[in-house]
């Protein structure tokens, strides 16, 4: 599988929260590396209170997280969020993230569908109930990267992991639309794969959590969000076009939709946050 990729895609104002906060990104255990993607950890330290927007990715995450005033350290799971993520951050704190592969997340919960957790963050141990306080106290808490990390693969290699044929072909399958830019259509990509657009719904409802167009598309405006982030000569017309939009006023709905400000505004705004000294 993959190693961890360096971009910041998904991540709205990526210079502004990579500015206050330190973010890392980790290989998990080999064995785990089929279903988890990374490891994620951030660390902050703010004379003020700052919130972080993320257009999320396909993913189920498991985090411990320490906001230490506000008391001790505590574990959520957070579901494929089908809007934009607002985080606050306030004071100093931390969290130690698993971001599962899309499709990767099945296997830990045999028998629930992912899309039972879609659009939901709630308590970890309402999912594993083996997690406890010290749980999240012993990953969140060493001072080092190794030793969260090591902490995070021995709690993830101590659950139950029943190998998943469905897991391990919806994993695939968004891999490739994740890679591939032309696809475009939810038929077109059923049939190349040689399955029906119901039998391709299913799969994806029980294994990802969302259906395959809302990947489609998310991953589309996770490429605009990009290209608005980082050139200043952007063909919106060819954009949409590329990406497969009927035209560009489709890009700009979804976009604005998506992120909260049309593209254009946003890419003015990431032009001005580049050009401060």
């Amino acid at each position: 599988m993959e190693a961890p990729r360096h971009d910041t895609r998904g991540i709205v104002d990526p210079s502004g929260l990579l500015d206050r906060v330190r973010f890392r990104r980790h290989e998990p255990a080999e064995p785990l590396r089929r279903y988890v993607e990374w490891y994620w950890l951030i660390d902050w330290d703010l004379p003020a209170p700052y919130a972080s927007h993320i257009v999320p990715h396909p993913s189920v995450n498991l985090t411990f997280q320490w906001d230490e005033a506000d008391g001790p350290p505590y574990a959520e799971l957070t579901g494929v969020a089908l809007g934009l993520y607002t985080r606050k951050l306030t004071g100093r704190g931390r969290v130690c993230g698993v971001k599962f592969r899309p499709g990767g997340f099945g296997p830990c919960t045999p028998g629930v569908p992912v899309s039972r957790w879609t659009g939901r963050a709630l308590p970890a141990q309402e999912v594993f109930p083996q997690i406890t306080g010290d749980t999240a106290r012993s990953i969140v808490t060493p001072a080092g990267d190794r030793a969260r990390v090591a902490a995070l693969d021995a709690f993830l290699l101590a659950l139950p992991h029943d190998p998943d044929p469905q897991a391990d072909l919806a994993v695939d399958l968004v891999g490739r639309i994740r890679a591939d830019r032309t696809v475009r259509r939810v038929g077109g990509f059923a049939r190349a794969e040689g399955l029906s657009v119901r039998a391709l719904q299913r799969l994806f409802a029980t294994q990802v959590g969302v259906s395959p167009k809302w990947v489609i598309l998310r991953y589309r405006i996770h490429e605009a969000l990009e290209q608005a982030g980082t050139r200043d000569d952007i063909d919106w017309a060819a954009l949409a076009a590329d990406l497969g939009y009927a035209d560009q006023a489709h890009l700009v709905r979804d976009f604005t939709a998506t992120v909260g400000v049309p593209p254009t505004a946003y890419a003015a705004e990431t032009r001005a946050g580049r050009a401060e000294p």
